[in-house]
């Protein structure tokens, strides 16, 4: 029997298409974010508020639930929850992960004490809870009480060293870029510089990274010593961006924190690995009059402190935009609940998942491609007299 290889490539395409839905789809991608009406029946807060939801109608509910599912899907969490199931998703089906604080002293407990983000932890004599709306652990008394003043909670937050989900992806992002790239490494020297097994497929990627955006604008003398650099940022993030598409439900790098610490990282190695030249067309442009010197110089100066922060924006809200639109468009779904309107809805969410796993790779491309630019001008070399200015 002979199965001709173009429909596979179609299946195999849908599949990588269809696991943002199925990710989108789960109703508990952050199980810390989404609480239950009976987990806070003695709380005062929880009276007001239910008393404010008894008169909506089932419509404004299910309206208010999809939206409040959209804003904390995108949150972080202190367990990994695969999968939720019961009335209102109650009960969970995942794995809790290792709390660390420091609050006068080091405490470390399992996120299992949070119950899923219901319970106060006790440690040390001791208190803290997760708040549902922002995800950050609060200490608080045996009862769990937040005090809030104009809609923000006032109680100290320790300092959080946990291993969160996010912390925990990028750790197996990491691990698993070491061990492929390793393997690849061993690959060369066994087998006489020809690549085996998955080093087959990644190996014309990194020559694409070496040969079309490293050797091109940083050039053929300075590029070795930032190829390490530039590969490991196009795979991390590229590999981080394809998990968030999966049903695991992960938004690493629709974290804001997660872009400015690799977009700070960049400023750094360009900062410190600049010539003379660099700093020289920063601080006293040459070829222009003295005056305009010093007016040039700060606006120089704020362009390169501006360059991390465009770097940060554009991944973080790329991809945040890309999981925001999709989870609407799942949303639409179940609100319009017809034979029409659902599958339109299905469609368009489908080929935004494909246009996702496209945007997953153009932003690993766009972040070193602008990475391999600042570092060229930073090594660049100037020929010029001012003499003839």
């Amino acid at each position: 029997m002979v199965i001709s290889r173009k429909p596979l490539q179609f299946i195999l395409a849908a599949l990588v298409a269809c696991l943002p839905l199925l990710s989108s789809a789960n109703p508990t991608v952050d199980s810390t974010a989404v609480p239950t009406e009976t987990a806070h029946k003695a709380e005062a807060k929880s009276h007001d508020e239910h008393a404010a939801t008894a008169n909506l109608t089932e419509e404004e509910k299910a309206e208010l639930e999809r939206k409040a599912y959209v804003k904390h899907h995108l949150l972080d969490s202190h367990d990994f929850t695969l999968f939720s199931y019961g009335e209102g998703g109650e009960k969970h089906f995942g794995f809790p992960l290792p709390v660390i604080l420091w609050d006068n002293g080091i405490h470390f407990f399992s996120s299992s004490k949070f119950h899923h983000g219901e319970e106060v932890a006790e440690s040390n004599g001791n208190y803290y809870k997760i708040n549902h709306h922002d995800g950050k652990i609060y200490k608080t008394d045996a009862e769990g009480t937040f005090t809030e003043e104009k809609g923000h909670v006032t109680n100290a937050k320790p300092i959080d060293f946990s291993i969160t989900k996010n912390v925990l992806m990028i750790l197996i992002v990491g691990l698993i870029m070491f061990l492929l790239f390793a393997g690849l490494g061993k690959s060369y020297k066994k087998n006489g510089s020809i690549a085996k097994g998955a080093g087959r497929f990644f190996e014309p990627i990194i020559l694409y990274v070496r040969d079309d955006i490293a050797i091109p604008n940083i050039g053929e003398k300075h590029y070795k010593k930032y190829m390490s650099f530039l590969l490991t940022i196009f795979f991390f993030i590229w590999f981080l961006n394809m998990f968030g598409l999966t049903p695991l439900g992960v938004n690493i790098t629709g974290n804001i924190a997660v872009t400015a610490s690799l977009a700070i990282l960049t400023y750094l190695i360009t900062t410190f690995t600049a010539k003379k030249d660099y700093w020289k067309h920063i601080f006293w442009m040459p070829g222009v009059p003295v005056p305009m010197k010093f007016i040039l110089a700060p606006i120089e100066l704020l362009g390169t402190i501006i360059k991390p922060f465009s770097l940060t924006i554009r991944l973080y809200a790329n991809m945040l935009a890309g999981h925001v639109v999709l989870m609407t468009l799942i949303s639409l779904m179940y609100k319009f609940n017809s034979p029409i309107g659902s599958p339109l809805a299905f469609l368009l969410a489908f080929v935004l998942s494909m246009l996702e796993v496209l945007v997953a790779l153009l932003q690993a491309y766009i972040f070193t491609m602008l990475a391999a630019l600042y570092f060229g001008s930073a090594v660049e070399e100037h020929h010029h007299d001012e003499a003839h200015h």
